[in-house]
């Protein structure tokens, strides 16, 4: 009889949340959203199309570039579908395992995108600490080993996380706080003992985001220390103005997930309402700002998108 009980208020789904208190209005505000998605799209296929197609492009920095993008294309396939079905059919269930298999994909090509940040990170200090071997150091095998590795970290990480996940019993209110599933969220729905997820929550954020971002800014104080070692303050400038679009993707990627993880774990009597705001944030500024920083920021990249245009 307990066995009975216990299946009968475990719920069979989660429910997804869009804005509380505009449903009547999804359609409308699902404009911008698409928006947002279809510049995304476009934006990154623009970069992948024209790194692949120009063989001058076929160096470390601009490879790395295509991975930051193909990341961003899978963070947006990811949450699309939930987001979407929200705001157009009022869609808010999804089941157990659909989500779980979405938050898996998500915080995986969450940590694949933060170690490519630390990949291109250590390629920008190598082509101005030691630019008479960033050739040697940087060739494309060693590239593509990077690539692998990044993607290794990503999985075996998170993997975990839905398995964990899994063999928790859920009794509680099953409505999640955004419109695709995050670990946080879905592991306060659990009624049984949680301890191991909170845990293996904070080893994962402090071994890789956490390690990733102090070795970024390591590599940036060793790269600031060689650029102040250059007579001509010319050639400061010149130098740092490399660094500046990766300094702006770092930001745009770190600042979103850092408020998240800060309104998770210690304001959790925050507005809902800007809970949400902040989720989309994190989710779908950085896939639409990065192609758009680079394209501003590389000349390499500016020059054949006007080549592109013009002809």
């Amino acid at each position: 009889m307990p066995a009975v009980n216990d299946t009968k208020f475990q719920p069979a789904v989660f429910l997804l949340t869009g804005i509380p208190g505009l449903e009547d209005v999804h359609v409308w505000i699902s404009i911008p959203f698409c928006l947002m998605y279809i510049i995304s799209i476009l934006g990154n296929s623009f970069i992948l199309f024209i790194i692949k197609t120009d063989p001058s492009l076929h160096e470390p920095m601009y490879i790395l570039l295509s991975m930051l993008a193909i990341t961003d294309f899978g963070l947006l396939i990811s949450t699309m579908p939930t987001t979407l079905g929200i705001y157009w059919f009022h869609s808010r269930e999804i089941s157990h395992d659909a989500c779980f298999a979405q938050l898996f994909f998500i915080h995986s090509l969450t940590i694949i995108q933060s170690s490519v940040l630390l990949c291109m990170a250590f390629d920008r200090f190598v082509a101005i600490c030691n630019p008479l071997r960033y050739a040697s150091i940087l060739t494309p095998p060693r590239i593509a080993k990077m690539g692998l590795v990044c993607l290794l970290r990503g999985v075996t990480l998170i993997l975990p996380l839905p398995i964990l996940l899994k063999q928790r019993e859920y009794c509680k209110d099953n409505i999640l706080s955004l419109s695709y599933c995050l670990h946080h969220d879905v592991m306060t729905m659990a009624c049984s003992d949680i301890r191991v997820n909170i845990i293996y929550a904070f080893f994962l954020t402090v071994s890789s985001r956490g390690l990733d971002l102090l070795l970024i800014l390591l590599s940036y104080v060793m790269i600031f220390k060689s650029v102040l070692s250059i007579a001509c303050h010319v050639k400061h400038l010149k130098v740092l103005n490399t660094c500046v679009s990766h300094v702006c993707v770092v930001l745009l990627f770190y600042i979103p997930h850092l408020g998240l993880s800060v309104i998770y774990r210690f304001m959790k009597n925050s507005s809902p309402i800007f809970q949400i705001v902040l989720g989309n944030v994190y989710m779908l500024v950085p896939p639409l700002m990065n192609p758009i920083v680079y394209s501003m920021k590389i000349q390499a990249i500016r020059v054949r998108i006007i080549r592109v245009f013009v002809k």
